[in-house]
């Protein structure tokens, strides 16, 4: 006891005892703001941004010519874009109106949808070029004329211009639909009991 009160206090803490100094618990953050903005400048510098995909469209040019491109008969198809994701179809140019063209009606599908008809043309094409028969030459091409109706949907627009760039069909124009276009619709239509 004669230690105890020499030192001046008790185990109790008396006068002698110092009461441990209590420590701040506060955490700096500000170098984590700097880590942040490190952090986002380097994943900015090295993403990749994506780029739009944008469709090509190559516009007739100014330039006026004496003669004008003549769409040979055998290798021409005229699509009609229709209501309800309809696909009309004809071969040929359609020129005479005593024979009117047979044409067929289909869809954007997998099996039998225009993409189909797209082939056929292109191997008709490419075996008719060559069989020496006037007006035919080897480098001609398969043309497409599109038409798409005031029912149809621009979807259906796209997806024939994606039909041009699977098939690889290198000329193809989009054309205003006639009324002689719109009653060969009507009359497939009857025809089909639509």
């Amino acid at each position: 006891m004669a230690e105890i009160a020499e030192s001046g206090g008790s185990k109790k803490g008396g006068p002698g005892v110092k009461k441990p100094k209590k420590l701040s618990t506060r955490i700096d953050l500000t170098p984590m703001v700097d880590l942040g903005f490190l952090l986002i400048t380097f994943f900015i510098f090295t993403t990749t941004m994506s780029k739009p995909k944008t469709m090509e469209i190559n516009m007739p040019s100014e330039k006026k010519t004496d003669k004008p491109n003549e769409v040979k008969d055998y290798t021409a198809m005229t699509i009609l874009l229709s209501k309800e994701h309809r696909v009309y179809y004809y071969l040929g140019m359609a020129n005479d109106p005593l024979k009117p063209p047979k044409v067929e009606v289909t869809y954007f599908q997998n099996k039998n949808g225009i993409r189909d008809a797209i082939i056929n043309l292109k191997k008709n094409v490419y075996a008719e070029r060559n069989n020496g028969m006037p007006g035919h030459k080897a480098d001609d091409e398969p043309v497409i004329i599109i038409k798409p109706d005031t029912t149809s949907q621009y979807e259906d627009m796209v997806n024939i211009l994606d039909e041009m760039q699977v098939n690889g069909i290198n000329i193809y124009a989009m054309v205003d639909i006639s009324d002689v276009d719109r009653e060969f619709i009507k009359l497939t239509e009857q025809a089909n009991g639509n």
